[in-house]
């Protein structure tokens, strides 16, 4: 079920912030053009929030060994992690950013 997270406005550029929504923990992302993404927050290479990373381009990168997750695919673009995270579907309704832990998007490979 869509859950309100926060107001588009709220969210910084460029920067993850951690939500944990229904137990899912989620790490939400403004772009440098705008755009809203919600990944999985646990990197996993290492049990480590993303959130605490760095937004580069189109990643998110963990702080803790350096691995890159794409903001729109989930795929780690680098190593040492190798397995992707979860994608979860932003809609964005009169400035309010919605997300459903339960749904994650399918991602052509």
């Amino acid at each position: 079920m869509e859950q309100r997270v926060c107001s588009s406005d709220e969210l910084p550029a460029n920067q993850a912030v951690r939500v944990v929504l229904d137990g899912v923990p989620i790490a939400v992302v403004k772009d440098s053009a705008g755009d809203i993404h919600a990944i999985g927050d646990t990197c996993t290479h290492g049990e480590i929030s993303l959130a605490e990373g760095f937004v580069e381009e189109d990643g998110l990168e963990c702080w803790a060994h350096g691995s890159k997750f794409s903001l729109t695919t989930g795929v780690p673009q680098n190593l040492p992690a190798y397995e992707p995270v979860p994608v979860f579907a932003v809609q964005l309704r009169d400035g309010d950013v919605y997300i459903d832990p339960t749904v994650t998007v399918e991602v052509a490979s």
